[in-house]
């Protein structure tokens, strides 16, 4: 499921885009993007060029992304403190970023964070991420355990207002618009119904609903 998400979210990127990667599942997007359409993975914790996650005995314990985890580094790909990595963040020079969430709102709105020492220890630098980047994507499984986790109104602390602009899950991918959300392809092993149902939001279903 997590694989079938990421690849999906790899055809999102743009030839030339420069794109952070959250922790969890959107770390797996690197693995199912061509290396000749030249986009630049970005990681906050203080370095470009991003590669594919390396083969199981062959990690470098030096090399990991912001959330610990191993991954490799292309040939053109740079190392640098934390400062500049958020001056790049900050800065406007992340093209896309994606990341996972707790809750996303017909709105846009995304809560990605909670208390330190509940579902996860804080919101690292997402806050930076989603503000600063031109476009959000969040990647994640539909609902949690079968709660919805695409709402009418999120209720948990916000991470950001207004700022998703696409949400892709095991189900579909759906656009965030000013007139609400809009279901735009459909996994073909569920229905237009079951996704429905397994959202909390109303959804528009597009004139031009395509299969993902």
């Amino acid at each position: 499921m997590k694989q079938f998400i990421a690849k999906r979210v790899g055809k999102e990127l743009k030839e030339g885009d420069v794109v952070n990667l959250g922790i969890g599942l959107p770390t797996l997007v690197a693995n199912y993007v061509d290396e000749e359409k030249g986009i630049t993975f970005q990681s906050e914790n203080g370095f470009v060029g991003i590669g594919p996650t390396p083969p199981e005995g062959e990690e470098d314990p030096f090399v990991v992304n912001a959330g610990g985890k191993p991954v490799t580094i292309n040939k053109e790909g740079a190392f640098f403190d934390s400062a500049t990595s958020f001056a790049i963040i900050r800065g406007g020079h992340v093209d896309v970023t994606v990341l996972g969430a707790l809750q996303v709102d017909k709105h846009g709105n995304l809560a990605n964070w909670m208390i330190p020492g509940k579902m996860v220890p804080g919101m690292g630098g997402a806050m930076d991420l989603v503000v600063g980047a031109k476009k959000v994507i969040v990647a994640m499984e539909h609902t949690n355990k079968g709660a919805f986790k695409i709402l009418n109104e999120c209720t948990l602390p916000l991470t950001a207002k207004a700022q998703v602009n696409l949400i892709v899950t095991e189900m579909g991918v759906i656009e965030v618009t000013p007139d609400g959300l809009v279901l735009t392809e459909i996994n073909r092993d569920f229905t237009v119904e079951q996704v429905q149902d397994a959202t909390e939001a109303p959804l528009i279903i597009s004139e031009n609903l395509k299969s993902m």
